[in-house]
């Protein structure tokens, strides 16, 4: 359908269609050179010592957990409100998740206490997730890694551009990971980086992303190799350089787009009150990336109906998240997991449209939806 307020929407123009066609007219599409300097931006904008491309925000949580040597004898910690990805990607290395409770209905991010709570002998990671580009707890969560001798793996999809204590959401951990989906701050349609300071990590991903070659096609295209050898397991998890083009226009407009999503952000806060939602992180530290807007309705309101009253009125909305353990295949694996904040928070949430070329008109368009769909389901 036509909705008159998107969820989400791209700031595309001249710039990315130029990025494009400088990438098609240089007859070279495999990753190569517009990638390299994708990198190299993407690294020194956080603050990383290194940053890798890969094709999606998945595969570098994967790769992440690879390179850290995960085994089905390991445990790793995890939010359970998140996308399936930041399980997933634990699992995939056959690793044990451990689900982790958040902080509360006003902060929506992993709990350190919960963290602390289920460490036991077998655990080896924690994987953080920064919700909607809101900053977790991350000073109290690298103390508890220490303590314990435990990584910290930052799912940072939500979150770049984000700040706590003047240093950049992702480079906390020993890996930071990124999606470059079309919905997110930095849009590549498909794509993702992942982001350390160690290098040993680094090399180990630079491998792994390409079948565990020892050099790649653009080395021997520019005569830097005549042949390779494999020395790991690897996989096909390479970017390509369109993405990338479009990567380097996406980060020089991600500052100024982030200060956007703030203000809008901040409009919502300020024209919701008094309707009886919930509205999470309103007190957040730090510099937030501000990637969605969670809203928690009122208790004995009704989700479905909330937000086919919102499509009525052409506002398009989302959950964020349906919890990963109530899934059935993580239900079956791990039953009788029981996360009070988090199941509260995921059976009321309710995602409200939140994008940079949002206009005045368009956020009030979306207060008054709001505002007539809870009366409805009041009366």
């Amino acid at each position: 359908m036509e909705w008159r307020v998107p969820l989400a929407d791209l700031d595309y123009g001249a710039e990315e269609e130029q990025a494009v066609l400088e990438v098609i007219r240089s007859r070279w599409l495999t990753m190569g050179a517009v990638t390299q300097a994708f990198e190299k931006a993407f690294a020194e904008f956080v603050g990383a010592r290194h940053a890798l491309a890969v094709s999606n925000g998945t595969v570098a949580l994967h790769l992440a957990c690879r390179a850290l040597e995960l085994t089905p004898d390991d445990e790793v910690i995890v939010p359970a409100l998140t996308f399936v990805a930041t399980v997933n990607a634990v699992r995939y290395t056959g690793a044990q998740a451990r689900f982790a409770d958040i902080v509360g209905l006003d902060e929506l991010t992993i709990a350190p206490q919960e963290i602390e709570r289920q460490i036991t002998p077998r655990t080896r990671a924690i994987v953080v997730m920064h919700y909607g580009g809101y900053p977790c707890r991350m000073a109290e969560i690298m103390r508890i890694a220490e303590k314990h001798n435990l990584v910290v793996i930052e799912d940072a999809a939500h979150a770049p551009g984000g700040r706590l204590d003047g240093k950049a959401l992702g480079v906390w951990g020993e890996i930071g990971c990124f999606s470059f989906f079309s919905n997110k701050n930095l849009s590549t349609g498909e794509g993702g980086m992942l982001v350390t300071n160690r290098d040993d990590l680094a090399e180990k991903v630079r491998l792994l992303r390409s079948h565990g070659m020892t050099t790649l096609t653009w080395d021997r295209h520019k005569g830097h190799a005549y042949t390779y050898d494999v020395v790991d397991l690897g996989y096909n998890y390479r970017i390509d350089e369109i993405r990338a083009a479009l990567g380097l226009v996406q980060l020089k407009k991600l500052e100024r787009n982030n200060r956007k999503r703030q203000e809008i952000t901040e409009a919502y806060w300020q024209n919701l009150a008094g309707l009886g939602l919930g509205m999470p992180f309103r007190q957040a530290p730090g510099e937030p990336a501000y990637h969605i807007f969670p809203a928690l309705l009122p208790e004995g309101i009704d989700r479905r109906q909330f937000m086919e009253h919102m499509q009525r009125q052409g506002v398009q909305t989302s959950i964020h998240y349906p919890p990963v353990h109530l899934f059935q295949y993580y239900r079956s694996r791990y039953p009788g997991v029981s996360l009070p904040n988090t199941e509260a928070a995921g059976g009321r949430e309710v995602t409200l449209p939140l994008y940079p070329g949002m206009h005045p008109a368009a956020i009030q368009i979306v207060v008054s939806a709001v505002q007539r769909s809870l009366e409805a389901l009041r009366a």
